[in-house]
C-alpha cells in the first residue's frame, strides 16, 4: 500500500519545485547558523580549557560544526535537485544519486537530535571536569615560576573577575591550599614560621584569597585576610558580610554559563530540524511525482507523488532483505576456500618438476 499518496498537476510541481527551493536555501542558511553555534562553543570551551579535567564535553561543539557543513553541502544539492526537476531531460540523472541524498538528510536529522539530548545528558560531566580542573587550577595558582603553570594565576584570577566568583564551591576553597608561592614569604619572620609549623604539611595556610574574590559592590574597602576572625576588622561580622567576596564558586558559575549557551542553541537546532524534515518529505514528493509524470510519457500530465512505494513495515522487511543479501554476496565461503586451495595444490603435485 502506497503511503501519503498526493495528486500532483503539472502547477502544483512546478510551484512544489518552486516552495522547496526557497526552503532548501533557508535550511543552508541556518546551516551555516549552526555551524558558526558550534565554533562559537567550541572557541569557549577552548578558553577554558586549563580550568576543565577532560573533553568529553567537546563533541557538542564538533557534532554541531560537523552537521552544520553538511546541512550546507545536503541542502544546496537540493537546490539543484529542484532547478533540474523542470527538465525532464536532466533530472534523472538524480535517480540514483538521491538514495544517498535522503540517506544524508535522514543522518543529519538524528544527529541533530542527539546534539539537543547531549546538551542536557552532559551536565553532570561537566561539572566534574570542572571541579578537577578548578580544584588543580587553585592548587597550582602560586607555581608562576614553575614551566607550564606560569599562568595558571592570570588564567584564575581573570576567570574569577569575569565571571564574579570565588574558589570552587566558594571562597572557603582558598583556606585549603597556600595559594602564596614562597618566593614571596619572608620565613625569618615568626608570623611565617608559626604558620608553617602548625600545618602538617608545611603548608603556609591562612583565611585569606586573592584579589581577583573581591566584589566591587561592596561598600567598604575589600577585607582579603583574617576573614574568619571577627576582631580583626573594626565593624565587622564574618556570616553578615555578603558583598565583600564573591559568594558564588567558579564552578557553578561556568556550569551555568556553558549550560546556557548550550541550550540557547536548542531552538535554533529544533528548528534546522523540523526544515530539514520539510526539506526530506517535500523532495520525496517531487522526485516521485515527477518520475511517475515521466514514466505516464506526460510531463504535463497529472501524477501520483508518495512517501514510501510500500507500507513502513514492507519498506522495512525489503530493505532488510536486500541488506542481508549484500552481505551474503560480500562474505567469502570457507568450503569455496579450501577447495580452490586443494585444487591448487593438487595442481602443483602434478607438475613435473624439470631436471636440474
Amino acid at each position: 500500500m502506497v503511503l501519503l499518496k498526493v495528486k500532483f498537476t503539472q502547477q502544483r510541481r512546478v510551484r512544489l519545485a518552486q516552495g522547496l527551493w526557497l526552503l532548501s536555501w533557508m535550511a543552508v542558511m541556518w546551516g551555516a547558523i549552526i555551524f558558526c553555534l558550534g565554533v562559537y562553543l567550541k572557541t569557549e570551551l577552548l578558553r577554558r580549557a586549563e580550568v576543565m579535567d577532560n573533553t568529553e564535553i567537546h563533541v557538542v561543539p564538533n557534532i554541531l560544526m560537523m552537521v552544520g557543513l553538511a546541512s550546507i553541502g545536503t541542502n544546496w544539492v537540493a537546490t539543484r535537485v529542484c532547478q533540474d526537476s523542470l527538465d525532464p531531460a536532466r533530472f534523472p540523472r538524480w535517480k540514483v544519486f538521491l538514495l544517498a541524498w535522503f540517506a544524508a538528510a535522514a543522518v543529519i536529522c538524528c544527529l541533530l537530535i542527539i546534539v539537543v539530548v547531549l546538551s542536557y545528558a552532559l551536565q553532570g560531566r561537566l561539572e566534574e571536569s570542572l571541579k578537577v580542573g578548578l580544584r588543580n587550577g587553585i592548587r597550582f595558582y602560586k607555581d608562576t615560576d614553575v614551566p607550564g603553570r606560569c599562568f595558571q594565576k592570570e588564567t584564575i584570577d581573570r576567570l574569577q573577575m569575569e565571571f564574579r566568583c570565588c574558589g570552587n564551591n566558594n571562597f572557603k576553597d582558598w583556606f585549603e591550599v597556600q595559594w602564596i608561592s614562597n618566593r614571596y614569604l619572608d620565613f625569618t619572620s615568626k608570623e611565617v614560621k608559626d604558620r608553617i609549623r602548625s600545618n602538617v604539611d608545611g603548608r603556609y595556610l591562612l583565611d585569606g584569597v586573592p584579589f581577583s574574590c573581591c566584589n566591587p559592590a561592596s561598600p567598604r574597602p575589600c577585607l582579603r585576610y583574617h576573614l574568619t576572625d571577627n576582631n580583626a576588622h573594626y565593624n565587622y561580622e564574618y556570616q553578615s558580610e555578603e558583598l565583600n567576596l564573591y559568594s558564588r564558586g567558579c564552578r557553578q558559575a561556568l556550569t551555568d554559563y556553558y549550560m546556557e549557551l548550550m541550550n540557547s542553541t536548542g531552538p535554533g537546532v529544533l528548528s534546522v530540524i523540523l526544515i530539514q524534515l520539510s526539506v526530506l518529505l517535500s523532495l520525496r514528493y517531487l522526485q516521485t511525482a515527477v518520475e511517475s509524470a515521466m514514466a505516464l510519457e506526460d510531463p504535463e500530465g497529472e501524477s501520483e507523488g508518495y512517501i514510501l512505494e510500500k507500507g513502513v513495515k514492507e519498506t522495512f522487511e525489503d530493505v532488510k532483505a536486500k541488506a542481508l543479501a549484500m552481505l551474503k554476496a560480500v562474505q567469502v565461503d570457507p568450503g569455496t576456500t579450501e577447495g580452490t586451495a586443494e585444487a591448487t595444490d593438487t595442481e602443483k603435485a602434478a607438475t613435473p618438476t624439470p631436471a636440474s
